[in-house]
């Protein structure tokens, strides 16, 4: 198995991987902004471990408007209606979008002067992160799951975890280089980055003695019948 991150190995033990790979994204499917307006973004789901309530309360603290583009899945309507409707009416400097398509995204992330990424859960990987330095945003975040791999603290962003950090880290935000996150991602998370990476495992297993090559297949096949 190859996994995206290696946090994603913590609930496996028993499985064999063979490496981590990154998630990786077209370089040209967004655009790098160089200059940002001046509001911070969430992007995701409206769900309690994605944590959208730390983000507006975070955005308050900084004094920065909010926009937010998510999705409400049926499941957390419930939670959507008592716990973040309610905020939402009570900060007007946030501006609930709804579910957006992939070129408003853009739009949305290209012009944010941060991401915010407060979630409170175990993130295999956040695909949302590396979108947002694709457009040279750098991202805030609390060190959950796999957000320590894939962000580089005072360079790409900032880990945090408290409110009160993330809302001291939108203060510090001219500390980080835009055309840096732009770097970062071309260099770690573009789809070629990530296809040679594959490639790479392939041909390191392609040449490996016939007898390991089988153990790998056993491996592999057990894998399959456990998650039938």
């Amino acid at each position: 198995m190859i996994s995206i991150s290696d946090a994603q190995r913590a609930p496996l033990p028993e499985v064999r991987f063979l490496a981590t790979i990154p998630h990786g994204l077209p370089r040209a499917l967004y655009s790098f902004r160089a200059r940002a307006d001046g509001y911070l973004a969430f992007v995701g789901r409206i769900s309690p471990e994605k944590r959208v309530d730390s983000a507006m309360r975070v955005a308050r603290e900084a004094g920065l408007p909010l926009r937010i583009a998510a999705k409400v899945d049926p499941a957390d309507r419930a939670y959507f209606q008592s716990e973040i409707r309610p905020l939402l009416d009570s900060m007007p400097n946030v501006e609930f979008l709804g579910e957006i398509g992939d070129r408003a995204k853009a739009e949305l992330l290209g012009g944010a002067r941060a991401l915010l990424f407060p979630i409170d859960w175990p993130e295999p990987f956040g695909l949302v992160m590396i979108e947002a330095l694709a457009c040279g945003t750098p991202v805030i975040a609390r060190r959950r799951g796999s957000v320590p791999e894939i962000l580089r603290n005072g360079v790409t962003g900032f880990l945090c975890e408290t409110e009160t950090e993330m809302a001291g880290a939108v203060a510090r935000l001219h500390e980080v280089d835009r055309l840096r996150c732009r770097e970062e991602f071309e260099a770690r998370f573009s789809d070629r980055v990530m296809a040679e990476r594959y490639l790479e495992v392939y041909r390191r297993v392609a040449s490996s003695p016939a007898a390991e090559r089988v153990e790998i297949e056993e491996v592999s096949s057990a894998d399959q019948l456990s998650n039938a």
